[in-house]
C-alpha cells in the first residue's frame, strides 16, 4: 500500500479567505454612495481598465485618473486612495489558523492572488501577511491573473515541491476547478469552520502546536 505524502505547502487567495476582498464591486458601491458618484459609469470604467490593473501594468495613479478623475472632483485623489485601503478588513481565525499550522507542520505557504499592486502592498504590510507567508504570487507581480492557469504553474514552479504536496485554498469555485484541473487538490472556502474539517482530512489539524 503506497503511503499519501504529507503536505508541505499550502497555497492562498487573500481576498475573501485571509482578509475582506480588497476593491470589489461591494466596495466601490460603497465608494459610489461616499463620494457621490454615478454607481453605473464608475463599473463601468473599471471594467474596462480591471485586467490591465491587477496585471500591474498601471499604477494605482493612473487607474483612477481613468476611472474616477476623469472628470474633476471636490475630493482628491489621496482622499479617495484612503477609502479604498479601508475597506480591507482582516479574518483573524483564518490569519490564526494559517500561522498555526505553518508553526506546527513546518508549511511553506505561498499567496496566489490577483491584487494590483499598491493595495496588495497595503494589505501585506497592514495585516502582517509576510509574517507567514513566504511568497507572495500576486497577479500585479508576476503579471498574469486568475484564471489564467499560467499563476499555478508558476506557483509550483517557485513552491518546487511535487503537486501532490500541495493544497490550495480559495473562495471562488472556478479557480478551484483549475487548480484541480493541474492536479492541485483544493478547498472551496466558505467558512473558517468547514475549511478546518477540509484541511484535517489531509492531515493538517488545527490542534496543539507540534513539540
Amino acid at each position: 500500500m503506497t503511503r499519501t505524502k504529507p503536505i508541505r505547502v499550502l497555497f492562498l487567495d487573500i481576498g475573501g479567505v485571509l482578509l475582506t476582498d480588497g476593491w470589489d464591486h461591494h466596495a466601490r458601491k460603497r465608494a459610489a454612495k461616499y463620494f457621490k458618484l454615478e454607481s453605473a459609469e464608475i463599473e463601468d470604467r473599471h471594467h474596462l481598465t480591471f485586467d490591465t490593473y491587477e496585471e500591474g501594468k498601471l499604477i494605482l495613479e493612473e487607474y483612477l485618473s481613468r476611472v474616477v478623475f476623469y472628470q474633476k472632483r471636490s475630493f482628491t485623489q489621496a482622499q479617495f486612495r484612503r477609502f479604498m485601503f479601508a475597506q480591507s478588513k482582516p479574518y483573524p481565525a483564518m490569519i490564526a489558523l494559517i500561522a498555526h499550522l505553518k508553526a506546527r507542520y513546518g508549511l511553506k505557504i505561498f499567496v496566489v492572488s490577483n491584487e494590483a499592486r499598491e493595495l496588495n502592498c497595503h494589505r501585506i504590510r497592514k495585516f502582517k501577511l509576510d509574517k507567514f507567508v513566504d511568497s507572495f504570487i500576486s497577479s500585479c507581480f508576476v503579471h498574469v491573473r486568475k484564471p489564467d492557469a499560467d499563476i499555478f504553474r508558476l506557483a509550483l514552479d517557485v513552491a518546487q515541491v511535487p503537486v501532490q504536496q500541495v493544497v490550495y485554498i480559495e473562495n471562488t469555485p472556478m479557480f478551484v476547478d483549475i487548480a484541480e484541473d493541474l492536479g492541485i487538490r483544493s478547498i472551496l472556502h466558505t467558512d473558517y469552520k468547514s475549511t478546518c474539517a477540509k484541511l484535517a482530512r489531509f492531515g493538517l489539524r488545527n490542534g496543539e502546536p507540534a513539540t
